[in-house]
């Protein structure tokens, strides 16, 4: 079978071909899809008939002639590596017309790279479907882009605030290392709790900044709890500190920027003020974000609370719905 872009001896490739007759099909590779992320992504895609696989096995997964062959044979290419590995890999593509999706941090900020929220932004749905070069968000960024870009865009919290974003995920989204440190052996050894990201360098600020419009970089303080994957991401804020606002002025931003989102949805008022806490996995396996306003009682102050599947709209979700977009199809496909 001849794949547009194709060289070389195609018998290097096992390709998963899912048919149906008279329907288009679309040709994916995931590269590094025995890692967390590929292997959730894969899963959402098996048994499509609208796309076939190129899968490499064994040794060839790391062969550079097997990989640049995969790489530009396929459509769409979903880039499940370290940064260094993702760009390495976006060095192989000669075929002008392969769209990829990055899962790494390699190109969130990088020129030429749209950035792979869909909904967040009015134009940011038209601008990935054109693209050639997305780049998935991360888990952590999601949550805190969701809450924090419509607020400085309607001038609540002005690009000069210094703004800090606590959150917990569960221990997937450190990867195969750290589930295999919860899950191992030696699993009754691991915190309950732990607080991680101690030199506040940590590689999500960058997008979290830039996709805001916030002039500050914003402090950080993420945290991975003993459970497999869901996350909060929250943000404190002093409303007196503020322009003149209100819980009800933040929450009327965020229900106005999501109004008509399939997977982004804002919980009223009442819902919110009678919750007594919230369940970091409550929206596991699912591509939702649910966003929280929580005020007290003098109006002074607010927490900003977004609930998401660290695998799920925190990733491997995201990637789905980006691939679906930029393939011209309905971008809720295998996603509910």
């Amino acid at each position: 079978m001849t794949k547009r872009g194709a060289s070389g001896n195609r018998s290097a490739l096992f390709l998963c071909l899912f048919h149906q007759e008279h329907q288009m099909t679309h040709t994916i590779f995931i590269d590094g899809e025995a890692g967390t992320t590929g292997l959730e992504i894969r899963q959402r895609l098996e048994g499509r008939a609208d796309l076939e696989f190129i899968s490499l096995t064994g040794d060839l997964r790391k062969d550079p002639a097997a990989r640049r062959e995969a790489l530009n044979a396929a459509d769409a290419v979903i880039l499940c590596l370290p940064d260094e590995a993702a760009k390495e890999a976006v060095a192989m593509i000669d075929n002008t017309t392969t769209r990829v999706i990055d899962a790494s941090t390699a190109f969130r900020v990088a020129e030429g790279w749209t950035y792979g929220f869909a909904e967040m932004d009015a134009g940011q749905r038209a601008a990935i479907a054109v693209s050639t070069r997305v780049s998935n968000p991360g888990c952590y960024p999601t949550g805190f882009i969701g809450l924090m870009r419509p607020l400085v865009k309607a001038g609540i919290v002005p690009a000069s605030s210094f703004v800090t974003v606590n959150a917990v995920s569960g221990y997937s989204g450190g990867g195969k290392s750290m589930i295999a440190e919860f899950e191992g052996p030696d699993k009754d050894k691991a915190l309950a709790f732990r607080a991680y990201g101690l030199n506040l360098h940590h590689k999500h600020v960058p997008e979290m900044t830039q996709h805001t419009g916030l002039a500050n970089d914003v402090l950080f303080a993420p945290a991975v709890g003993t459970y497999r994957q869901g996350m909060l991401v929250e943000i404190p804020l002093q409303l007196s500190a503020l322009p003149a606002t209100s819980v009800e002025v933040i929450h009327g931003a965020l229900v106005e920027a999501y109004a008509g989102q399939r997977f982004v949805e804002v919980a009223d008022l009442e819902t919110t003020e009678a919750m007594t806490g919230i369940d970091p996995e409550g929206l596991n396996g699912t591509n939702r974000m649910r966003l929280h306003v929580f005020g007290d009682r003098h109006g002074h102050q607010a927490r900003l609370v977004a609930l998401l599947d660290n695998l799920g709209k925190g990733a491997s979700g995201a990637a789905v719905q980006n691939l679906n977009i930029m393939l011209g199809l309905d971008e809720a496909t295998g996603l509910s």
